[in-house]
């Protein structure tokens, strides 16, 4: 992400900053990540068409139905989802499953950045585009996609970004992507941690079709940046500081959606 750090930051925010132990996630860029498409006359990020809306309320109607359903899926929290303006969902991620579940915390139409692999084939980035969605390169600094974010948010639409990365393994949270912070500074919206319980057991790395295991969401209360300074920016050791805020909510609200789902944490333990 940009560096949004004044030229001199003041002594006191050097000092926080450098209390603060916080590891980027270390994602390897892959041969079939190197390259995707967009649909043409469509661009990132875009206002969502008629036909774009159409398509992503029948796959929130197929999401929300397996949710419940096949996942007996459970969610704690609602009433911390903002009805107005815009928000970041920031989420745990150990599952393909974790962004169709998101499907159950709100009827409004979220906006989804997702790997460029899933634009790869013509399908693929047909329908993903469709359903609001764009893509990111991972592991590269996409400006293309970061505008598209913020284009997002200007106009008040809700935005999920994984601040992990990508899908990680076990019960602790490490390392976590600037992202979320750095984009709830420059809008000025809230960030809303979700902790998602049962995806891992349900469908982790290396499976191939989902079991029906109960699955359950908790919403946690919106984190709010701190306001922007004369500059109009928010300089990046809070940015970095509301980062381990994020990632101490999302501990806690992992920890209880786990226990919920049945699969509670065991930290010091390596795996879930």
């Amino acid at each position: 992400m940009p560096d949004e750090t004044p030229a001199e930051a003041p002594a006191s925010e050097e000092a926080a900053a450098s209390e603060v132990k916080l590891e980027r996630p270390k994602i390897e860029k892959v041969k079939a990540d190197q390259s995707f498409t967009i649909p043409e006359g469509h661009h990132r990020g875009e206002v969502m068409t008629f036909g774009q809306r159409v398509v992503y309320a029948l796959t929130w109607i197929l999401s929300v139905s397996i949710a419940s359903t096949y996942f007996r899926a459970k969610v704690k929290g609602r009433e911390n989802v903002p009805k107005t303006g815009s928000f970041i969902v920031s989420p745990v991620h150990r599952s393909n499953l974790d962004s169709p579940m998101l499907a159950l915390i709100t009827r409004r139409r979220m906006r989804y950045m997702g790997k460029e692999s899933l634009w790869k084939s013509k399908f693929g980035a047909w329908y993903f585009t469709a359903a609001g969605g764009f893509p990111v390169e991972r592991a590269s600094a996409d400006r293309v996609a970061l505008q598209a974010c913020l284009d997002c948010v200007e106009r008040g639409e809700p935005l999920v970004l994984f601040p992990e990365g990508t899908r990680q393994h076990g019960p602790e949270i490490t390392e976590m992507f600037e992202g979320p912070a750095w984009l709830a500074g420059r809008g000025q919206v809230p960030i809303l941690p979700v902790g998602i319980g049962g995806s891992e057991r349900a469908m982790g790395k290396g499976t191939k079709f989902p079991r029906p295991t109960r699955m359950t969401l908790v919403i946690g209360k919106p984190i709010y940046p701190p306001p922007k300074n004369e500059k109009g920016r928010v300089p990046r050791p809070a940015v970095r500081a509301l980062t381990v805020e994020l990632r101490d909510a999302l501990q806690d609200l992992f920890d209880e959606a786990q226990e919920m789902a049945g699969t509670p944490n065991e930290h010091g333990i390596s795996g879930s």
